[in-house]
């Protein structure tokens, strides 16, 4: 076979791929979600002021900061310019779903909004169970008569402006706030009681994951740039062999 042709045809091969290769997304670090709400719904945690039941819509759920025992969740807008609520979740192993994204609520009685009780995002058999400031919590045990998770520290749950970072006081603030639970009767009791965390094994796993996707490929890194320059390299190869053939002929 003439080598020309063969070399040719390798640089084609490679110039199609740089085409045709999908567009390379690392949506996994930050678990991105785009949910729709068909009515309105209530959300815990620090949100925007004014911004306590959002309309009905669509949003977008991502992960800000994620520790072993908990995580930090924020909510945008579709087009992501606007963070509406950044709230404290907890991961709850008795809490298993489809291996689907699954939002789920808090029934309320008629006319009022749902309230968000839970996030699962795909591949997870565990949900991230938001917690709510305490007076909150009380009300929603006894509606729903569900155990209902609650800071037991006394944090600003509105704010003027959108929060950007992890590292903002706010966010330091819900890191560390200590967790319990209110039960239907009202009394109090330990997260453990009414949380069951996923095994360690598989929190790290998944930890470790998360960082390999988020340390590798950007959300808005693709490869093709990558696999165009190795085409073009590759095609100016094949004419300095050819050239290097035409000489010694």
């Amino acid at each position: 076979m003439n080598p020309f042709k063969t070399v040719t045809t390798v640089c084609c091969m490679a110039l199609m791929g740089a085409i045709l290769a999908p567009t390379a997304r690392a949506d996994a670090w930050n678990r991105k979600t785009v949910i729709t709400f068909s009515g309105p719904v209530e959300i815990p945690g620090v949100h925007l002021r004014g911004w306590g039941v959002l309309p009905a819509g669509t949003y977008v759920f991502k992960i800000l900061d994620s520790q072993s025992d908990r995580h930090i969740v924020q909510i945008f807008n579709q087009d992501e310019t606007m963070v509406y609520a950044t709230i404290l979740a907890i991961p709850n192993y008795r809490l298993k779903a489809t291996d689907k994204t699954v939002i789920t609520f808090r029934e309320r009685p008629a006319g009022q909004p749902e309230a968000l009780r839970a996030w699962f995002y795909p591949g997870r058999n565990w949900g991230e169970e938001f917690v709510y400031p305490k007076a909150h919590a009380v009300a929603l045990a006894k509606e729903t008569n569900t155990p209902v998770l609650f800071m037991a520290a006394e944090i600003p749950m509105e704010v003027a402006t959108p929060i950007r970072s992890a590292d903002e006081p706010v966010v330091m603030e819900l890191k560390r706030a200590p967790i319990m639970a209110i039960q239907p009767s009202g009394e109090e009791v330990q997260l453990a009681v009414v949380v069951t965390p996923p095994p360690a094994a598989e929190l790290e796993a998944t930890s470790e994951r998360t960082e390999v996707a988020r340390l590798t490929l950007p959300a808005t890194s693709s490869p093709l740039p990558m696999i165009a320059l190795f085409g073009l390299l590759a095609l100016g190869g094949a004419f300095a062999v050819r050239a290097a053939a035409r000489r010694l002929e």
